[in-house]
């Protein structure tokens, strides 16, 4: 009789999804199998597989970035069209854009404060000259 995991009569154990955690029946051909076939699951192995290749592998970056480019010079005016029918959007990011900008005035604020706050040693003397003195 073949071991378990083989393409024998004996049935492979069940194991928990690495997405929904379920318990599946891994296929006898891939061993390895981590994910259930749910639509979910295999979206989130491959949203997986994406992210790791993005970060260990420069030219699939540059790929990726170049069609990126290319698709939105062939389509110009679909984030326009977008922006129209999705007027939820146009205001989410509106309110995401507002909290960017008080993040960096808050950090030039901090910036100042702590630029002051380095030269507080030093002491300046104005003198004011009054009219008609």
């Amino acid at each position: 009789m073949l071991g378990s995991g083989s393409l024998g009569d004996e049935p492979m154990q069940k194991r928990p999804c690495a997405a929904c955690r379920k318990k599946f029946t891994p296929n006898a051909r891939v061993p390895e199998q981590r994910f259930c076939q749910e639509k979910p699951c295999q979206r989130e192995r491959r949203r997986r597989w994406q992210k790791n290749k993005r970060r260990g592998d420069a030219d699939y970056r540059e790929n990726e970035r170049r069609a990126q480019r290319s698709w939105g010079e062939r389509h110009p005016e679909y984030w326009q069209a977008y922006r129209r029918k999705h007027p939820e959007y146009r205001q989410r990011n509106r309110l995401r854009q507002r909290q960017r900008d008080e993040r960096r005035r808050g950090a030039r604020t901090l910036a100042n404060a702590v630029r002051v706050l380095a030269n507080g040693d030093v002491w300046k003397v104005q003198i004011a000259v009054l009219p008609g003195s």
